[in-house]
């Protein structure tokens, strides 16, 4: 890595330099690169590191993870008292909710 100057700077001060044009990233360039296909050099100082990222990147998916498919996305509207009791009890909420609806339906007919 001989000639780089390494700095640290959090998220946001790289955006706002990059907003005001002092990013010294050569973001054009690297655009051209990616549309054609051509793969980032190994770093020097840790090849084994690069390659090992790269099977990271390729294994990585974008978005969420696939559902059952047993459910079904509906708007539907409860009381705010009958929320509040469910979302009270934290993460899960939504999934105590339905196993609820599931009990109430083995004793009762939904007509």
């Amino acid at each position: 890595m001989s000639g780089l100057k390494t700095t640290t700077l959090t998220l946001e001060q790289m955006r706002s330099r990059r907003a005001q044009g002092e990013s010294k990233t050569d973001w054009a360039r690297l655009k051209r690169e990616v549309e054609a296909g051509v793969e980032p050099t190994d770093d020097e100082d840790s090849p084994d590191a690069t390659q090992k990222l790269r099977e990271v990147v390729e294994k990585r998916q974008v978005g969420r993870p696939a559902g059952s498919g047993t459910k079904e996305q509906v708007s539907i509207r409860f009381d705010r008292d009958v929320l509040r009791a469910f979302r009270s009890a934290g993460p899960g909420w939504q999934t105590r909710m339905n196993e609820a609806l599931k009990d109430w339906l083995k004793t009762h007919s939904p007509r």
